[in-house]
């Protein structure tokens, strides 16, 4: 790798991080309000707050994700982990979209004080383990253990 495309995979790769910070940092503060914590901050104000930032993080994520992938795509096509880390990506944003679409239309009804519905802690806590193992895939691919 020449000295130009170092310094280009390493301003991608801190990116990819930040972006990474920040997404799953919003996910994690609005997945444990989802479980019940905090509730006397409101939910819908809380995810109004959050969602921008991660949905700007995945505008970033996406494309330093493919500028890393590309720089080096002989090691990665056939990994396993990769495959792995882009699946439980769609997942994780499945999920978000059904919580979306599902319990948080009707977030009204338990914005305070009153403990998610089971529906919301279930997304909450499968949007925690799916974000986790995306972490880790991405962690394995780094270090060269996931090829």
């Amino acid at each position: 790798m020449s000295s130009a495309s170092s310094a280009f995979y390493l301003a991608a790769s801190v990116v990819h991080l930040a972006s990474v910070v920040v997404l799953v940092g919003s996910v994690i503060m609005l997945d444990l309000r989802l479980l019940g914590l905090s509730r006397d901050i409101s939910v819908r104000r809380l995810a109004r707050h959050i969602l921008p930032w991660a949905a700007a993080s995945l505008l970033l994520l996406v494309p330093t994700g493919l500028l890393m992938f590309v720089t080096r795509i002989n090691e990665l096509i056939a990994s396993p982990v990769l495959a792995l880390k882009v699946c439980l990506v769609f997942a994780a944003l499945a999920n978000a979209v059904l919580l979306q679409v599902g319990a948080m239309r009707r977030a009204a009804a338990w914005d305070t004080d009153v403990m998610p519905p089971l529906g919301a802690r279930a997304a909450a806590a499968a949007s925690l383990a799916l974000w986790a193992c995306v972490l880790v895939c991405g962690r394995l691919l780094v270090d060269g253990q996931g090829l």
